[in-house]
């Protein structure tokens, strides 16, 4: 990963376009419902749903270190639960970054 993407996922959204700030503890239990080799793009769509049905919006961009997360112990693997800060702009786009702290 370059300097200048780091710099794009770490830029800050202007306190004036904010209209939600949440934290939220995902539950990816879901996902391991599913086969083995299918679990971690299930989680995403676990998570996607999550946000949607608690922020009421379906537009929803996940960063990359969220991502990352879900994938770090591969396809099979993914966390069981993850905890996210849900950004909600006044176009009603939900921006998901990883939760500081544990």
């Amino acid at each position: 990963m370059s300097d200048e993407e780091v710099l794009e996922s770490e830029e800050e959204i202007p306190e004036e376009d904010i209209v939600e700030d949440r934290i939220y503890v995902v539950p990816l239990g879901k996902a391991w419902v599913s086969p083995r080799k299918k679990r971690a793009p299930k989680a995403i769509r676990v998570l996607r749903a999550f946000i949607s049905r608690h922020m009421k919006t379906d537009s929803i961009i996940i960063d990359e270190a969220i991502n990352e997360k879900i994938w770090d112990r591969g396809i099979e693997k993914p966390p069981r639960k993850i905890r996210v800060r849900a950004i909600k702009n006044r176009e009603g786009v939900v921006t998901l970054r990883l939760a500081e702290g544990k």
